[in-house]
């Protein structure tokens, strides 16, 4: 059994490591590619920017080009190379997120930028309330999210943008919410953590079926995956621990999915990419998965 300190100092290594690994990878994309993109400067991004808000070192050269270009949310869709094809909708959705991060930690201070971005976000809203993306209904991944996971980060960004001014949008995500099926774990903690503040009788009905798949889903090795039967993963664990965190859940739950993550790391402080189906080879998946894995140790980080 790992004692508290040593787990603490563990978790101090693993974030540090995690941080200098991505503080290299965020500009690598641009600079190699001549695009901006949803994986490093997105997901990614948001993992430095919460490190940043941590009290973690990352050198202003790392953000800089990422910080301009969340600063400008008209030009996301005016992009050349392969970054160019990708689901527009969650490409508003993921760069969107990553400003409100940025405004968070202080690296931006356009409150003007955020709400002409949620204005984009929200001309994609479904009339069910949600966040639609490609049509395959995929259950989502680290760096294609899916419906649910979709939804929950759009309501942030709306709430965070100005909750009155997108009050009906936000009106039509919480019914989606409330009432959809949740069947899976990465359903259940994209719902939980977006409903974590809600205390009305439909969002703690709803909370507690998310509570209830999972506790059932939690594998012996203390990680989930994004089915209450599958082997866990790294992008699944992350974002249950996330959820947790927010709605004040179970202390033991939490503690043995940071060990799990801390298990999964690699040397070089990046996290082996969670794939649909697993055990694929995706560079896009890669980034975000250690993102992902970063921004869930820095939040649960005692």
């Amino acid at each position: 059994m790992i004692s508290a300190l040593l787990l603490s100092f563990a978790l101090g290594s693993a974030e540090k490591r995690a941080v200098e690994f991505l503080a290299k990878e965020v500009p690598g994309w641009p600079a190699d590619n001549q695009c901006y993109s949803c994986h490093n400067n997105g997901d990614a991004a948001r993992a430095l920017f919460a490190a940043v808000r941590r009290g973690h070192d990352v050198s202003e050269a790392s953000l800089a080009g990422t910080l301009d270009w969340l600063r400008q949310p008209a030009a996301w869709g005016d992009q050349k190379g392969e970054e160019a094809f990708s689901d527009v909708v969650l490409t508003r959705i993921q760069f969107a997120s990553a400003l409100s991060d940025a405004i968070d930690a202080s690296l931006i201070r356009d409150g003007d930028a955020l709400t002409a971005a949620a204005r984009l976000v929200a001309s994609d809203q479904r009339d069910d309330g949600s966040w639609q993306l490609d049509a395959s209904g995929s259950i989502g991944s680290p760096a294609t999210y899916g419906r649910f996971l979709a939804t929950a980060t759009a309501h942030h960004v709306l709430t965070a943008a100005d909750s009155k001014l997108f009050a009906a949008e936000l009106r039509r995500a919480d019914a989606f919410l409330r009432d959809a099926e949740v069947k899976t774990v990465l359903a259940a903690a994209a719902v939980l953590r977006a409903l974590a503040d809600a205390g009305d009788a439909p969002a703690l009905r709803q909370q507690g079926l998310c509570q209830d798949l999972i506790v059932e889903g939690q594998a012996p090795s203390g990680g989930w995956g994004p089915y209450v039967s599958s082997a866990p993963e790294p992008f699944d664990t992350a974002l249950v621990l996330l959820a947790l965190v927010r709605y004040g859940g179970n202390e033991k739950l939490i503690e043995a999915g940071r060990k799990y993550l801390l298990s999964t790391q690699l040397d070089d402080g990046s996290w082996p990419e969670t794939t649909r189906p697993a055990g694929q080879i995706s560079y896009a998946q890669y980034i975000s998965t250690t993102g992902w894995a970063l921004l869930a140790l820095l939040e649960t980080a005692p």
